[in-house]
């Protein structure tokens, strides 16, 4: 027998693939088309065995699809723009554009080794000049729109590195790479008005039914659409200055007005900053409020502090009582008004507040079942249903009913209405960073912001940025910002903060349905591929990057630029891989090549390869640079091959699951190649036609069995399921070998190889096609269509039916498929087990629903 050889192998279809341009898409009007796209990586410099998992899901579908019959756009390109080159220039003094394309070039490479079935001739970076000058061109369309603006915006900004960060680069209140403490600074900012499309970002949910559930219910949670009361209290005293009419607030809890122990005002709220401009004491407050970050979980988990203004209102339900006005860190400005008013005893934070300066605590909803005498508040405050009470007019109302009471008695007084408020903020897109799109604006004493006339663009990086300290290189560059006003030609300066890289990624996927087009995009090449039918990535992606790509391509789509609102039409949110983690005793993290795993029974213990000391087990994470559990693919693909690695990611797990990796598990992979690779080879290269016998017409029966479990586990993204199926089918094969085999196995044997081969091919696509090649298939295996089956042939000979008495499932029994019903109650009645669970028991009917179920009723 010839030895499977993947070295051989693997690079021999992977050339013959690229000769043939296989995977070249090209429109073919009609032709049904399929788009897959997984999230495209950052150039870190080296793939991870995370990337093997995502790129090769994506592959499974790409090459399924295309056996399908579908014309297939599979594109890659790179997310390249952001802190880790500017830091990598920074610490090491190189330039962050040699570094991000010498990554670029490295983990092409890596990726073009996975065999994957990508069209490379789309492919782009987002920090190529190309790409982002044509995202310039758009971002000042929507300018023009008045979609995109200035302002001033509270921000998290790290004093050391001297930038704005987002919400997720701030841990435990400090900058995510210099470990400075945030503050919260007002800047002014470019934003993009995501919130004028807030409703329709909603709906627009509805219709992605092929999203995980999980993923739309984040998405309509961080837009937060929450019906409420926004009104006004009157002052109890003489009122601020600028505020005579009262000070307004938001709430979504009307119902709980009588349980008000207080208002709340944000550190940021005009009245706030007016107050602190007479009063040192709370300037000092509000600078204290704005040590720690601005996002809504820091301020969340941070500790509850207020100061008292001395300032005081009047309850709208009792102009008699009066209620105090504080300044409180936990309140957010942009939310509603910036101002609350506080029920303690049915919200938390308002709870922890109280308790810590002793504000009341006043219950107002009543818990089924309770004694309104006895009812008490401890440490948790009671968010639940219940009965209004201690509420004057709303007593006996239930929630819902008494926040409807609450509005219409505010509006009949004048103090306010009903209003819809979002969680959702506009999007500050702006960066303090010379690693970037530039935003392409110019700004001059006499006219103001100046767009960039279009036939400047693209406004392109400088090549001679300085990295050397922190801070906007492009701020400090001796020349670049200095320009002539386009409008009145008096000198100007450019703006020299950078766009998001949310940006860069919210519209790649249309940039690669024509990556040269002289427009941002192609109409009709877009017109023919959008949307990506079947996208692939993290669920760490699930809100920012996909909200922020909903609402671009809703935004270009009103430009006319795009005829689709929503992007994606499948979504597939794929596991982790992950890896024990291994330390010195003294904390240091240790690569998994470093450390020997000794076993004794149950007994497990770790050792450092080099001394032998003892070394700490961790736990089981994600692969991280960081914790240095990660595998090296390259490792793997010179033991085993790159069909193995394949495979095992494919198919230890769900897809939708972490997966544990193992070298145990990669090796039984790497069994199941040669396993496969046995028995082509074993079989004869030129091979008659023949009748077939008894056992070649138990193999066909089998064959299109598999073909049948194979297309629905990969239409429903049960790839571990199908990959399960195709080891059963091997042991069918095996069962029926080719060596003494009748001419008619012999025929049976070559139409099940060749149906093996097809389906394998997504999977393990080197050994699909070396396989296909060995039993003299036509062409390559790559662009053979997928098998069909016949349906009488696919159906199970034997069927098992679950079996219940009353309702409950008792058992199972094999039967015949297709068997009447009188014959299935016969051997249902004849079980043992059966029998034994109707003991003491008068049967009154037995129901059989043909190859389903048996029901018994029995009494």
């Amino acid at each position: 027998m010839a030895r499977y050889n993947p070295k051989d192998v693997e690079p021999k279809w992977r050339e013959a693939w690229t000769k043939a341009d296989v995977f070249k898409a090209e429109i073919k009007p009609g032709q049904p088309k399929y788009y897959v796209l997984e999230m495209f990586p950052y150039p870190s410099g080296r793939l991870h065995m995370g990337h093997v998992r995502n790129y090769a899901l994506g592959d499974v579908v790409a090459r399924f699809k295309r056996a399908r019959g579908f014309n297939v756009l599979h594109p890659m390109g790179w997310d390249a723009f952001g802190l880790p080159a500017e830091n990598a220039a920074m610490e090491r003094g190189v330039d962050p554009r040699g570094w991000t394309y010498d990554n670029i070039a490295r983990m092409r490479d890596e990726l073009k080794q996975l065999g994957l079935s990508i069209d490379w001739s789309r492919e782009f970076a987002t920090c190529d000049v190309d790409y982002y000058g044509k995202q310039q061109a758009w971002f000042l369309d929507l300018y023009e729109r008045g979609l995109v603006y200035r302002r001033e915006g509270v921000v998290n900004w790290d004093p050391v590195d001297q930038t704005v960060l987002a919400n997720e680069q701030v841990v435990d209140g400090r900058g995510w790479r210099s470990g400075a403490v945030v503050e919260k600074r007002k800047l002014n900012q470019w934003f993009m008005r995501i919130t004028d499309y807030a409703d329709d970002l909603i709906e627009g949910l509805k219709t992605l039914d092929r999203w995980p559930e999980k993923v739309r219910l984040m998405q309509e949670n961080w837009i937060g659409r929450s019906q409420g009361l926004k009104f006004r209290f009157p002052w109890a005293e003489a009122a601020p200055a600028g505020f005579e009419d009262g000070l307004q607030v938001y709430t979504t809890r009307p119902d709980t007005l009588y349980g008000a122990s207080f208002v709340g005002i944000a550190p940021d709220h005009p009245l706030a900053e007016q107050l602190a401009a007479a009063d040192p004491k709370v300037a000092d407050f509000i600078a204290q409020c704005r040590k720690g970050g601005a996002s809504e979980a820091e301020i969340e988990t941070a500790e509850k502090i207020g100061y008292e203004t001395g300032l005081f209102v009047r309850h709208p339900f009792n102009p008699d009582w009066k209620l105090p006005v504080w300044i409180a860190n936990f309140i957010l400005m942009d939310y509603g008004t910036g101002a609350i008013f506080a029920c303690p005893a049915h919200d938390q934070r308002d709870l922890d507040f109280a308790r810590k300066y002793g504000l009341p605590v006043r219950p107002v909803v009543l818990p089924p079942g309770e004694d309104p005498a006895s009812v008490t508040i401890g440490d948790e405050a009671y968010t639940g249903p219940g009965t209004i009470f201690n509420s004057a007019f709303l007593d006996g109302l239930d929630v819902p009913a008494a926040k409807a009471a609450a509005v219409a008695r505010v509006e009949e007084a004048g103090l306010g209405e009903g209003a819809t408020v979002y969680r959702l903020r506009d999007w500050g897109v702006a960066r303090q960073r010379g690693w970037g799109c530039p935003v392409p604006v110019i700004h001059c004493a006499k006219c103001g912001v100046v767009p960039v006339p279009k036939d400047q663009l693209p406004v392109a990086l400088p090549d001679d940025l300085e990295f050397g300290k922190p801070g906007n290189a492009l701020d400090r560059h001796p020349t670049w910002k200095h320009v002539d006003c386009p409008s009145c030609g008096g000198p100007a300066t450019r703006e020299t903060d950078t766009l998001d890289t949310f940006v860069d990624s919210s519209w790649y996927f249309a940039r690669f349905t024509d990556p040269t087009a002289e427009a941002p995009i192609d109409k009709a090449a877009a017109d023919y591929w959008l949307p990506v039918d079947q996208y692939v990535g993290g669920i760490e992606h699930a809100v920012l990057h996909l909200l922020y790509a909903r609402f671009v391509t809703r935004a270009l789509a009103d430009e006319g630029m795009l005829s689709v609102k929503e992007p994606f039409a499948g979504l597939f949110t794929q596991g982790m891989v992950t890896h024990e983690t291994y330390r010195r005793q003294s904390g240091e993290w240790l690569e998994p090549n470093a450390v020997e795993i000794e076993t004794s029974g149950n007994t497990r213990r770790a050792v450092l390869i080099e001394t032998g000391e003892p070394v700490v087990i961790g736990d089981v994470e994600k692969m991280s640079k960081s914790k240095k559990n990660t595998v090296a693919p390259e490792e793997i693909f010179e033991v085993y091959g790159v069909d193995a690695a394949r495979l095992f990611v494919l198919s230890d797990s769900p897809p939708e699951r972490d997966t544990q990796w193992s070298t145990a598990g990669v090796e039984g992979a790497w069994r199941f190649v040669n396993r496969v690779w046995a028995e082509f080879d074993s079989q004869p290269a030129a091979v008659p036609p023949a009748e077939p016998d008894a056992q070649a017409a138990e193999l066909r029966r089998a064959a299109h069995r598999l073909v049948k479990a194979m297309t629905e586990a990969v239409d429903s993204f049960r790839f571990n399921s199908g990959i399960a199926r195709l080891y059963e089918f091997l042991n069918v094969l095996k069962a029926h070998p080719a060596q003494g085999a009748s001419p008619g196995l012999l025929a049976a044997r070559t139409e099940a190889l060749s149906v093996f081969a097809r389906l394998v091919a997504p999977f393990t696509p080197h050994l699909a096609e070396e396989c296909w090649a060995r039993i003299g298939g036509e062409g390559l295996v790559a662009v053979a269509p997928w098998p069909d089956y016949d349906p009488a042939l696919a159906e199970d000979a034997v069927k098992l039916l679950p079996v219940q008495v009353n309702g409950k499932r008792r058992g199972e029994i094999s039967a015949p498929a297709g068997a009447e019903p009188a014959d299935v109650e016969k051997l249902v009645l004849d079980d043992p087990e059966i029998a034994r669970r109707l003991e003491g028991l008068t049967i009154r009917k037995v129901i059989v629903v043909k190859d389903r179920i048996v029901n018994i009723v029995a009494n």
